[in-house]
């Protein structure tokens, strides 16, 4: 009878933690989509990404909170204990989605408006990165343990488009038509691909949290 009782308290806090990183992800999500129109579109977005990554800050402080009373209380084995070890990861993962969303919005703000760029490179990035978070929160739920393999597939992608548009900045200056392009221009998309670069890198690290969740092994990664 002790036992149960102690097995459903454990079930119930899992529940917990399992729906604040489903917060998290809805969140982390809208917060790197929001930053992404705000340089597309020039809207003034700052102050709501601020709140936002504070949010997603203080949601990944519950989640490791929660992780530690639940291994002192109950002492999990097996899955339970890995998904448990794993949340502080995950939400670590989707807390810096929310953080690297800020820092686009704050270069946003330092160059000021862009309008007349070549945004090409990084809306393209920027969709492959969307499709890596999604695939991050979709294995999450359905425990898929083969997403890290395709979410490190999709980071080459994100990698490569890094490397091309840094070799096409360094070989501006050889281009006669566009040397008069408003190095602003050039300034902003580098800083705005490194961070989704990053973000990317955290997806992969989500996948990887899942992988050990279902296997108990460690994702191989290249």
């Amino acid at each position: 009878m002790v036992r149960s009782l102690l097995t459903r308290l454990l079930d119930l806090g899992i529940d917990r933690v399992r729906n604040i990183m489903r917060d998290m992800a809805a969140l982390s999500e809208q917060s790197v989509l929001t930053s992404i129109e705000s340089y597309d579109k020039g809207a003034s977005v700052k102050k709501q990404i601020f709140e936002w990554s504070e949010k997603l800050r203080l949601l990944q402080d519950e989640v490791a909170d929660l992780a530690i009373e639940l291994i002192a209380l109950y002492q999990p084995v097996a899955t339970d204990l890995r998904f448990i070890r794993s949340s502080m990861e995950i939400a670590y993962g989707f807390s810096r989605f929310g953080r690297y969303a800020y820092d686009i919005v704050d270069v946003l703000e330092t160059m000021g408006p862009l309008p007349n760029c070549d945004k090409t490179a990084v809306l393209g990035m920027a969709s492959t990165v969307r499709e890596m978070m999604l695939l991050s929160v979709a294995s999450l739920d359905s425990h898929d343990k083969n997403a890290s393999a395709k979410l490190y597939q999709m980071d080459d992608t994100v990698d490569a488009l890094y490397r091309k548009y840094l070799h096409e900045v360094i070989t501006q200056q050889n281009d006669e038509d566009k040397r008069e392009t408003d190095p602003r221009c050039y300034i902003s998309a580098l800083l705005i691909l490194r961070y989704l670069e990053r973000i990317s890198d955290h997806a992969c690290y989500i996948g990887d949290s899942i992988h050990y969740i279902v296997t108990g092994r460690s994702s191989p990664r290249r």
